[in-house]
């Protein structure tokens, strides 16, 4: 049995258009029950804590429906604040996507340190679709970016046109572009098909369709 902690945001609006905003809900809720279902513990953290804002709940999702009516939810919603955790606890973190994490994860400081030291403890960090924004910005203790030369992923620009997701008015920049610029080797697939690419201890996913895969390979390395 191990322990993951989710870490999820807390912003509710985005962009100059005041676009809804917070976690995807099936990128919670999927990957859950992967981990839940094997056995392991899932506990959440939020920037603020409390009840998180999500979007995108579709009550004809099964597993969705099933997440939002069970304990699970019940415990999201009062996500411990990220500042109470003592990260030591967990074998793995886990960043669901949503567009809430495009602004409160990109330079959040006490998310930078905590992916530091979950990663240079050797322990696994995963993230879907837009979640991969939190691995932005990480300075590892030898001076590199955390990204540098990594095998990662994220959502598309391809997908975010096809969301009608513009610059400025609900996205603050294309994700995609902005890890490459900070040193990914980014991969990718057709919109919204199943993605996931693993470097060490590093496991990434392209979109919701990917939520649960990014569990299945997190799994295979705690």
């Amino acid at each position: 049995m191990k322990h993951i902690l989710f870490i999820v945001t807390s912003t509710n609006v985005t962009g100059t258009g005041k676009h809804p905003a917070g976690y995807e809900f099936s990128e919670v809720a999927d990957p859950y029950f992967e981990f839940t279902n094997e056995g392991h513990v899932v506990d959440f953290a939020s920037i603020q804590g409390g009840a998180p804002p999500f979007v995108g709940y579709d009550d004809s999702q099964l597993i969705s429906k099933n997440f939002k009516e069970g304990n699970g939810f019940k415990h999201l919603n009062f996500s411990h604040k990220l500042s109470d955790i003592n990260i030591e606890a967990y074998d793995a973190i886990f960043f669901p996507g949503g567009l809430g994490p495009m602004t409160d994860m990109v330079s959040n400081p006490l998310v930078k340190d905590t992916i530091k030291k979950v990663y240079e403890s050797g322990r696994v960090i995963g993230a879907v679709c837009h979640g991969p924004v939190a691995l932005l910005n990480v300075t590892l203790s030898n001076g590199k970016n955390l990204l540098e030369g990594k095998r990662i992923n994220s959502f598309t620009e391809a997908e975010e046109n096809m969301d009608k997701h513009t610059l400025n008015e609900v996205i603050p920049f294309m994700l995609d572009a902005e890890l490459i610029k900070q040193g990914g080797q980014f991969s990718y697939t057709e919109p919204f098909d199943p993605f996931v690419v693993s470097d060490g201890n590093l496991v990434t996913g392209q979109n919701p369709a990917s939520a649960s895969g990014v569990a299945i390979e997190m799994m295979k390395l705690i």
